[in-house]
């Protein structure tokens, strides 16, 4: 049962994404017009610490009125290797810059209308280099035990999916086993 792609156009354009209608063929024949969201890829990146702690930031989302803990993420520059990419944006919104990142997973977190990839890193250790340049991107950034991160997605407190896996994940793997 494969939709297939017959052409698209765009029909909206700037530096972070395309809108384009494609007219696609369904497996019976038939055609529809979809809307759909060209974005380049996302990288994410978190350090966890030496007390399993993570390193989030407390931040506003207009666009669905709510709070929650997120990690640092941002679009991939043109040319731009995404895990230093992952790293710029932890030190822009952080002011931590990160030792050697781990890829951790990719997510495509809206695939039936967005083709953007989110790549999440992660490090185990971490330099404080200053006050973070971006800080408008959060109203505070600190260590959280990773053992409270089930409870916090669990109540809503990490409404981003991508993050919300990225960070269940890390749970698993440092405490699932002691």
């Amino acid at each position: 049962m494969q939709w297939t792609n017959l052409s698209e156009q765009t029909v909206y354009e700037n530096r972070w994404f395309r809108v384009n209608l494609a007219d696609v063929e369904l497996p019976d024949g038939r055609h529809l017009d979809h809307f759909l969201i060209r974005l380049r890829p996302v990288a994410v990146a978190t350090v966890v610490n030496a007390a399993n702690e993570v390193l989030l930031l407390w931040r506003h989302r207009f666009i669905t009125d709510s709070w929650g803990w997120e990690l640092a993420a941002g679009v991939v520059e043109d040319g731009e290797d995404i895990e230093a990419a992952a790293a710029r944006e932890m030190e822009e919104e952080t002011g931590w810059r990160p030792g050697p990142l781990k890829p951790l997973l990719t997510v495509e977190p809206a695939n039936g209308l967005i083709d953007a990839r989110h790549h999440l890193f992660w490090s185990e250790s971490a330099e404080y280099i200053g006050h973070p340049e971006d800080d408008f991107e959060s109203s505070r950034r600190e260590w959280i035990p990773l053992k409270l991160v089930p409870d916090m997605v669990a109540r809503g407190e990490v409404p981003a999916a991508n993050m919300a896996a990225g960070l269940l994940l890390l749970h698993h793997m440092r405490l699932a086993d002691g």
